[in-house]
């Protein structure tokens, strides 16, 4: 996609405050500190758009972007941060949830996984959650430039046996040297828009 514009529009906890559905929608989510705002950074060529923390857990409400005013990309809170207050922990399931279960113009989830570690439960119940609604998934490996080539494609493959996934599935990536980039666009747009989503570009 060529992004021509990308601007925040709100912040939400609950459906009454989600912005009108106007256009179809793809939620990114993952654990804490996993590069997520990043990767969101990256595909619209922005530096900033997605504010990034050097402590993890930060981001704690529902994020919408506007991209080209015919796609909102959502950036949901990150997960599994052993200092997040339990208090806010308990919050976020349920706020997630209730998204991932009730949004209509949601078309796709992007799950975003650092290569280097192999996931743990909280990934496996978050792609159970997106079965049972029936979410399409994306699956991205972030961080792919600390790991040399052969040692990516061992870990993709050792990530795809943990997640019983094929591993075809998996969208190796670098915020750094733009690695997958072109193959999560490509992903994104035919998630929300079908397989005609060049005409969208």
């Amino acid at each position: 996609m060529i992004v021509k514009s990308a601007a925040f529009i709100t912040s939400a906890v609950k459906p009454d405050q989600y912005p009108e559905d106007l256009y179809p929608e793809v939620a990114f989510a993952g654990r804490s500190n996993v590069g997520k705002s990043s990767l969101i950074n990256t595909l619209v060529n922005r530096k900033r758009l997605v504010k990034t923390s050097s402590t993890p857990g930060r981001t704690q409400l529902i994020n919408f972007f506007s991209v080209n005013d015919s796609l909102f990309l959502v950036d949901l809170p990150g997960y599994g941060y052993a200092k997040v207050p339990a208090a806010v922990k308990r919050k976020w399931g349920p706020m997630i949830e209730t998204y991932l279960k009730g949004r209509d113009s949601l078309a796709a989830v992007v799950l975003i996984l650092d290569i280097r570690r192999l996931p743990g439960i909280e990934e496996q119940n978050f792609i159970d959650w997106l079965n049972l609604y029936r979410r399409t998934p994306i699956l991205v490996l972030t961080k792919a430039d600390k790991l040399s080539k052969i040692k990516r494609q061992k870990q993709a493959r050792a990530i795809s046996a943990a997640l019983s996934v094929d591993e075809s599935a998996l969208i190796q990536f670098s915020a750094k040297t733009r690695l997958g980039k072109p193959a999560v666009w490509s992903a994104v747009e035919r998630a929300a828009f079908g397989e005609n989503h060049e005409h969208y570009r």
